[in-house]
């Protein structure tokens, strides 16, 4: 496949290319071409945007994954604004041109997050549960609305609703690990909080198995179908890492420190991956104790 990818220099993005380069080319938009180039490597063609896309009919599907971080920094009011029209805006730009070309490209993926369902408590969720409204929900509600403005009679359109992505390569697991390998790890707030996440090979195969299943459409939870709590995952970090568990970090801290935001840590869902699993997918990495374990000990 021909394949267009926004977001090719992020963690999930960059990662899929270097996995699938030999079976498909691809087209990157990054603001930055030479660190784009730099990081994918001279058999990737750069665009430094959407707007330079004469024809999107030149694709046989697109991959958008971009945004801004959510978690990177206090949600100020303008924060906030930067976060929704990072993602809202530049899917919009992308829906547009693929309704305005002769032939579309047979599928479209976006991303989401499973902050679309808000705080569920210890509910188990699948992507039928009704959601709570609040921000990450609102935000990505109008990101999937947006993507659905495609012609689903002719793109299949597919949604990612992406939970906290496990690699050594960068995401949230660094930050997560920095305390316990410091010997100053614990559970944060009370712990019960689930946690929903999902090995990074298994994000990448997830995508290419919806990239290529022509039965799958809709939403789907790209997490992994071993949810923890905070107290769980805890204890299992500081074992992968061979260092003790032995604090908590009230939950008032999180809140000085993150603002808003610490909401996604305090809170958090239980969701399964019920429409993937359904599909015929399988997971190399179902498990937190498979995961870490691959992780850290290679």
């Amino acid at each position: 496949m021909n394949i267009l990818v926004t977001g090719g220099t992020g963690l999930i993005g960059s990662e899929f290319i270097r996995q699938h380069q030999k079976k498909h080319s691809f087209t990157v938009v990054s603001r930055n071409r030479d660190k784009a180039q730099a990081l994918l490597g001279g058999d990737i063609d750069i665009l430094d945007s959407v707007s330079k896309i004469e024809d999107m009919s030149a694709f046989d599907a697109v991959i958008n994954l971009a945004g801004e971080p959510i978690a990177d920094k206090r949600w100020t009011d303008t924060q906030k604004r930067i976060i929704c029209e990072s993602r809202w805006s530049a899917t919009a730009e992308i829906v547009a041109k693929i309704n305005d070309c002769k032939t579309p490209p047979k599928v479209f993926i976006s991303g989401s997050a499973i902050g679309f369902y808000g705080n569920q408590l210890d509910k188990q969720v699948t992507e039928d549960t009704q959601p709570n409204d609040e921000f990450t929900h609102q935000l990505c509600s109008k990101w999937e609305s947006i993507a659905n403005g495609v012609d689903n009679s002719v793109t299949r359109v597919v949604l990612l609703r992406t939970g906290v992505v496990l690699t050594d390569k960068g995401g949230a697991l660094g930050k997560m690990a920095l305390p316990f390998k410091l010997g100053v790890g614990g559970k944060l707030g009370h712990g019960n909080q689930y946690l929903s996440w999902i090995h990074l090979q298994d994000m990448v195969d997830a995508i290419a198995f919806l990239l290529e299943n022509e039965a799958c459409n809709g939403a789907f939870n790209l997490t992994a179908p071993g949810p923890v709590t905070n107290s769980e995952f805890s204890n299992q970090l500081a074992s992968a890492l061979n260092r003790p568990c032995l604090f908590t970090v009230p939950s008032f801290v999180m809140k000085i420190a993150m603002g808003e935001s610490s909401t996604m840590i305090l809170e958090g869902q239980q969701v399964i991956p019920q429409k993937l699993t359904t599909a015929g997918f399988e997971f190399t990495y179902p498990s937190l104790t498979v995961a870490l374990a691959e992780i850290y000990q290679g």
